[in-house]
């Protein structure tokens, strides 16, 4: 039983850095990098995406047709790997956003209960 609660607690994990990634991408394309400190950015550094996460999420994200990549050339003129939303990952954005709310909502009622 511990190990099918550690798979969810896992597979939730990884639902929100999928989340995380497509939303930031909403804005256009950008390399790995960019998405990582527009994470840490936004939630004003609480967030930290390691590349030992961040790589293996974009590649499962391209697997399943929500982004696509590309190479060019980044603002450090170096070769660089752009990763875009596509119209399946809007689609996937809206699903992981809704889940993600509900989930807010139920911890929030669990937690305000004793109030």
């Amino acid at each position: 039983m511990a190990r099918r609660e550690e798979a969810k607690a896992r597979q939730m994990l990884l639902g929100t850095l999928d989340m995380l990634i497509l939303r930031t991408l909403i804005t256009g394309p950008v390399h790995g990098h960019t998405i990582a400190h527009a994470i840490e950015r936004t939630s004003q550094e609480v967030l930290q995406v390691e590349q030992g996460s961040l790589y293996p999420a974009l590649h499962r994200l391209e697997d399943r047709g929500w982004v696509v990549s590309y190479w060019g050339i980044s603002e450090n003129n170096r070769k660089a790997k752009y990763y875009k939303l596509t119209a399946a990952g809007r689609k996937q954005l809206v699903v992981e956003t809704g889940r993600w709310r509900q989930m807010v909502k139920a911890i929030g009622r669990i937690l305000c209960e004793g109030r």
